[in-house]
């Protein structure tokens, strides 16, 4: 997918993080993260900012916070959503990726979203999948 599209869902779904798309794709390719898994992340977590804790924290994926760091009841926050977008992916890319090895959906997500934290793993996995292939086929709604 490319910025406009990006920017074709922030908009749709009355995203607070609207017009954002470029520096989603940006921080994306940089980090060598395909930039729509990033936008099925942040739908699944929190419809694009709309919902949860994301409202405050600015947060593409809700993120345990650790001691020290800025958070907004017990979750990473950010002072702008270019912060959290970044921060997400180098999340993504140090961790997940370079040193855990975890490459596919089916394998982050129980390390990201597990069932001990009550989501459905799942469904967290189809929600994300299904996105992409709507997205691939052109479709602005999932």
């Amino acid at each position: 997918i490319n910025v406009q599209f990006i920017n074709s869902v922030l908009a749709y779904y009355n995203s607070p993080a609207s017009g954002k798309g470029q520096i989603l794709y940006d921080d994306g390719v940089k980090m060598g993260i395909n930039p729509a898994y990033a936008l099925a992340f942040f739908l699944e977590e929190s419809n694009f900012g709309t919902k949860g804790v994301a409202t405050v924290t600015h947060a593409l994926g809700n993120i345990r916070a650790t001691s020290g760091e800025a958070q907004y009841k017990g979750y990473r926050a950010y002072k702008t959503w270019e912060e959290g977008f970044a921060d997400w992916y180098k999340l993504m890319a140090k961790k997940y990726v370079g040193e855990w090895h975890l490459l596919t959906v089916e394998q982050i997500v129980p390390v990201y979203a597990p069932s001990s934290d009550a989501n459905d793993e799942g469904q967290y996995i189809r929600t994300i999948k299904i996105a992409i292939e709507r997205w691939r086929n052109g479709y602005v709604d999932v």
